[in-house]
């Protein structure tokens, strides 16, 4: 059984030593690097090396790799995730102490304190989203704080401590741990169903992205055409909600949208237009600019030049991102782990393939998830990738369920000729290099470990054309 932090716990006024237990993960390593900037000695365990641990070692945490008691140390206090086991021994030695043990939100909720706080939540979106209000803000002159999801390319870090009073994070409601935040603006990209595992039913997903919203000090932005959106929008009490999207009552409306190559776009905001190009591809993107563009509009920055700033975005690590091309085969890897959000990778993808086809490797999250959307995934592989190659499925903090593997996707495809179980990697890799052609893209999808597999495919491409 994973851990259940106490989310309703007293935050100690001074943490001292920090010790995190998982400390390379996108999220965990963020705040862990704030933590050092504050002047904290942060200490750390995780199962293996990774570029955010080099990183966070070369600013002075002291990681060991592996989970063992002895690496608490003297800790004041532990920072765990959702993710890890009840059993795991760095947890159960900070319970016998006695010590503070923070979820990361607790402990990121600890560093934000006093601070302008914009969260950015959604089923999908957030890092993206994120990392455009980042951008745009530093080309605007303002120095904010942040914590994303993800690696802000031309940043090269997901975190960093700022001068300004703003501070923007990328909030998980996957828990419900975006509650603890003490939100002055709140940007909600979508409201997808996902992790109805945790909140047991659909009204109580979008229960709370409405406390979410309601309880933001200053403005709530929010998409106009997402289903799930609009249900949560009818129902805000908030006196101030930007509303963003296609739709014609959006308050920032976006239309125009060309998607050949880097999208562009058209706002209508305030009886003026817009225009813009991003730096990347794909119709989601120009959603999530939009959404953008309300956030940094409704807290008072000149429009053009918010879009302006907006448009120096150039992704984050794990969102399409190329790794390498043989042969002409370019290897991309993408973080989409929702049907909804493959469908929006594969969308962007068929933008920039030109006449190459797309083959989709892709890695089911979680038991539930599969479980539960099996049938969708099968459909938007289908019908956007021209292949796919299907792994088994990533459980992260879920124990396995009985019949629940990577087949069930598969096995959902209309057409099973273009679409391979394959759980072994090696197999995986060797198989993708076999159907691969020159000027086809290989991605990679999930939010699991499969970026892992992206040596091996190509390896398995450089023998293929030898």
């Amino acid at each position: 059984m994973t851990i259940k932090p106490d989310l309703n716990a007293n935050i100690p006024a001074e943490l001292g030593s920090v010790h995190f237990v998982g400390i390379g993960g996108s999220g965990m390593s963020g705040i862990a690097r704030l933590f050092l900037g504050a002047g904290h000695r942060v200490t750390g365990s995780d199962v293996r090396d990774s570029d955010n641990i080099t990183a966070l070692r070369e600013l002075g945490a002291e990681i060991a790799i592996g989970h063992d008691a002895a690496n608490v140390g003297d800790a004041e206090a532990v920072v765990v995730t959702g993710a890890l086991w009840q059993d795991n021994p760095e947890y159960q030695l900070a319970l016998e102490r006695g010590l503070p043990v923070l979820h990361r939100s607790q402990a990121l909720a600890w560093l934000i304190a006093g601070k302008r706080l914009v969260s950015v939540a959604g089923a999908h979106g957030k890092t993206t989203s994120t990392g455009m209000i980042i951008t745009a803000l530093l080309e605007l002159g303002a120095d904010p704080s942040f914590v994303n999801g993800g690696v802000i390319e031309e940043l090269g870090v997901s975190s960093s401590a700022g001068t300004a009073d703003l501070f923007v994070v990328e909030a998980d409601e996957s828990d419900g741990s975006f509650l603890l935040y003490d939100t002055s603006v709140a940007l909600i990209t979508n409201v997808d169903p996902d992790h109805l595992d945790h909140y047991g039913s659909l009204d109580a997903f979008e229960q709370a992205f409405v406390d979410f919203a309601d309880r933001a000090r200053e403005f709530v932005v929010i998409s106009s055409d997402d289903a799930g959106a609009v249900r949560v929008t009818e129902r805000l009490s908030h006196p101030r909600v930007i509303s963003f999207g296609e739709a014609p009552h959006a308050t920032v409306r976006l239309h125009s949208i060309e998607t050949d190559g880097p999208v562009s776009f058209a706002i209508a905001y305030e009886d003026a237009e817009y225009r813009a190009t991003l730096r990347i591809p794909g119709r989601h993107n120009a959603i999530n600019a939009a959404g953008a563009f309300a956030v940094l509009v409704g807290l008072g920055f000149d429009p053009e030049a918010s879009l302006a700033g907006i448009e120096r975005f150039a992704g984050t690590g794990r969102r399409f991102e190329l790794h390498g091309t043989v042969g002409g085969v370019s290897v991309y890897d993408d973080y989409a782990h929702h049907p909804t959000e493959v469908a929006a990778a594969l969308s962007a993808a068929r933008t920039v393939v030109g006449r190459g086809r797309i083959i989709a490797v892709h890695q089911p999250h979680l038991y539930s998830r599969t479980r539960l959307f099996a049938k969708e995934f099968a459909e938007v592989l289908e019908r956007y990738a021209d292949e796919t190659v299907v792994l088994d499925v990533y459980g992260a903090r879920e124990d396995p369920e009985p019949g629940v593997t990577g087949a069930l996707v598969s096995e959902r495809f209309e057409d099973p000729s273009h679409v391979a179980f394959v759980p072994d990697w090696q197999e995986a890799a060797d198989h993708t290099a076999r159907i691969a052609r020159e000027g086809d893209f290989v991605i990679t999808l999930g939010c699991g470990d499969v970026y892992r597999i992206v040596p091996q495919l190509l390896g398995s491409l450089e023998r293929e054309r030898a």
